[in-house]
């Protein structure tokens, strides 16, 4: 049986040809001239509704010197490819009307831009192969797409203000990320609120946590940990994890003032990613 093509990656896969393609100064005309290609497929594979063979794949890279980043993300348009013990939990992402989620190190997955992705998923031990890393990268990418739908799901994020502070790839990739937070949350799209260093010790000091709801399924938690990942069913748990999370929230700044702080900070990386451009 013929495998079929995942949309989500098909759309990831264009995004990110599109986001190269204008780094690289170039117009779809003038990258379809470059890669032997026509401008229309090359707009619906941007556009995600087409999926390139692997001779334009190749010519994508050599145009725009990718390496070999176009033709390895080739095999994920066929299906997930994500941490066996997150990928329960990513399905169920998918299907939710609300989460709730507290960071304490890192920014949520489905917030993080590509750049601070690609910085993220370069880590670790083991050393991850290009291959490898551009796999977890386009699942990344696809976990973004939830908050395509303004209405749902519902989001409120916590993020510990270690998470602004943790620099991650640099200045300018952090400068860039914690706009992109602060665009959602003035769109309204997300409710963001920070737990500032001064509250001290809070109820989620031991590490992060998700909690979902669904239409027609019980809600569920998800606590992640090194290398390790656990999905919570029963009820009475779900709700003593909301309590603290609550409990948590209570202590955080508002989401106005969390805002104007996170605001604030990715104007400090600013200046010193321009101090470093202009020494």
């Amino acid at each position: 049986m013929a495998i079929e093509d995942n949309p989500r990656s098909r759309e990831s896969y264009g995004q990110e040809l599109k986001r190269r393609r204008e780094a690289a100064g170039l117009t779809q005309e003038e990258l379809s001239q470059r890669a032997v290609m026509s401008r229309t497929h090359i707009a619906h594979i941007e556009a995600g509704r087409r999926r390139p063979d692997l001779e334009d794949a190749r010519r994508l890279d050599q145009v725009l010197e990718a390496g070999g980043f176009f033709e390895r993300f080739l095999p994920t348009l066929d299906g997930k490819r994500v941490a066996e013990h997150f990928a329960e939990a990513a399905e169920l992402e998918r299907q939710a009307v609300a989460i709730k989620q507290y960071a304490s190190i890192l920014v949520p997955g489905f917030l993080q831009t590509p750049e601070y992705a690609r910085e993220v998923l370069s880590s670790g031990n083991p050393p991850k192969s290009d291959e490898q890393r551009d796999s977890l990268l386009v699942t990344r990418l696809e976990r973004a797409r939830i908050l395509d739908n303004f209405s749902s799901p519902r989001v409120t994020v916590l993020l510990s203000e270690a998470v602004l502070r943790q620099v991650i790839g640099g200045a300018q990739i952090m400068c860039e990320q914690l706009r992109h937070i602060v665009e959602l949350g003035e769109s309204r799209r997300i409710r963001v609120h920070v737990l500032p260093f001064t509250v001290g010790a809070h109820a989620l000091l031991e590490g992060p946590v998700k909690l979902m709801w669904f239409e027609e399924l019980p809600s569920v938690a998800y606590v992640e940990g090194l290398k390790s990942g656990r999905i919570w069913e029963p009820q009475g748990t779900v709700r003593e994890l909301d309590d603290v999370y609550d409990h948590a929230l209570g202590d955080a700044l508002s989401h106005r003032k969390s805002l104007a702080l996170i605001r604030s900070v990715a104007e400090d990386y600013e200046h010193e990613a321009q101090r470093d451009q202009h020494p």
